[in-house]
């Protein structure tokens, strides 16, 4: 893979096609439709592929003796090391876990702060196994679900208006879940504001970032939330089966052991993730995702290209009539993942067919917001402009 020039910015770097081109060519594609939907889970690289094929054998091959004997007691740990130093934060901050929800879900069902009777708090653009989660909360714990949906086309000041509101409203509300990039519409949450408001009135949050590592740029520690699942199969570029649960050390006794763990010691989170025989090899290719990562710019990097690609088809269907897109251009509020929807269809499954039918395009249809069905379209890392361009032309003659 190319390294990132030391003396570009993010911003010049997105714009530079030659070596997006040299980073496209570091991945093998297979051929078939234009891909506009890298958001359910991202590719490895080759090296990175390389490297998880190298480990699968070998784990194979060395069987027990290498895991007992090495990675339990001393690789996993270097690992988790390295992967605290990507998230800038404390390595007894962070556990690996197989995928996002698999955290969010360790962090809902251990939460030890609610009472018969407290409220949680869900939203219509949360992860559906986060809504379900909070939901099971009511039939294991007697406490109450308070579902709100945001209003649309949504404002920086209407979301924070959202939640101040119903934290005024409903004053038994104890915990609440967050998504920083709902997978619905690609909507990006103020974080940071909502859990200062949050923190006021005594809620704590429980941050999906599934779609948040490395398609933006943020420091962990300065999000204001004491609890959060990642996945490291998206953004960050490693094999399926891949995530972690982060757990600020000060607020680790409100979160018990899952299932009263007792592999490790209570004051270690390592006892907050569920237990089980982890994908070894894929564990092993952690160093290799990391250091095409950095390679190709980290975080910063990857987020102007996203956007940039995101602005290009965006700003070429804005206008349309017959196209509405539901995702504002307030650049605190978007990444790459945005949505849209065709105005003059209920139903926009059959729009999403036609534009891989007719177009060679694919996408995904989503449900579940409260401002209606939508298509969602992300680009990734080989995606090109040209393909964009082909989007505007798709979406212009269906308009």
């Amino acid at each position: 893979m190319p390294a990132a020039r030391d003396n570009a910015t993010a911003l010049e770097l997105a714009r530079d096609e030659d070596f997006w081109q040299r980073i496209a060519e570091s991945y093998t594609v297979e051929p078939g439709p234009i891909n506009l939907e890298n958001g359910y889970f991202g590719r490895m690289t080759d090296k990175v592929l390389a490297a998880y094929k190298s480990h699968i054998d070998y784990v194979n091959r060395s069987n027990s003796v290498y895991v007992r004997q090495q990675f339990d007691s001393h690789d996993s740990e270097q690992i988790r090391q390295q992967l605290a130093e990507l998230v800038q934060v404390a390595t007894e901050e962070v556990a690996i876990t197989r995928c996002a929800s698999e955290s969010l879900q360790v962090l809902i069902r251990n939460y030890n702060g609610l009472q018969p009777g407290d409220q949680v708090l869900i939203c219509d653009l949360d992860y559906i196994s986060v809504q379900s989660a909070m939901r099971w909360l009511a039939k294991s714990r007697g406490v109450e679900v308070i579902e709100i949906t945001h209003a649309h086309p949504a404002s920086y000041d209407s979301l924070l208006d959202s939640y101040e509101a119903a934290f005024k409203q409903y004053p038994r509300l104890k915990l609440m879940a967050l998504t920083h990039v709902t997978h619905r519409t690609g909507l990006v949450m103020p974080v940071q504001a909502i859990a200062e408001r949050a923190k006021a009135h005594g809620i704590d949050v429980i941050l999906d970032g599934a779609h948040a590592l490395a398609q933006l740029d943020f420091k962990l520690d300065e999000l204001g939330v004491a609890f959060a699942g990642y996945n490291l199969q998206k953004w960050i570029g490693a094999p399926l089966s891949l995530g972690f649960v982060y757990i600020a050390r000060e607020r680790l006794g409100s979160i018990d052991a899952d299932m009263g763990d007792t592999r490790y010691a209570d004051d270690d989170i390592r006892s907050r993730a569920p237990y089980g025989t982890p994908n070894i090899p894929a564990w092993m290719t952690l160093p290799t995702v990391f250091e095409e990562h950095y390679a190709m710019g980290g975080a910063a990097v990857k987020q102007a290209r996203l956007n940039y690609l995101r602005d290009i088809w965006v700003e070429g269907v804005r206008g349309l009539e017959g196209i509405e897109v539901l995702t504002p251009d307030d650049q605190r509020l978007y990444c790459g993942i945005t949505a849209f929807r065709f105005t003059r269809h209920e139903d926009q499954q059959p729009l999403v067919e036609k534009l891989l039918q007719d177009y060679n395009l694919f996408t995904v249809g989503r449900t579940g917001a409260g401002c209606g069905p939508c298509i969602r379209v992300t680009p990734g890392f080989s995606t090109s402009v040209a393909d964009l361009q082909l989007l505007v032309r798709a979406l212009t003659e269906l308009a």
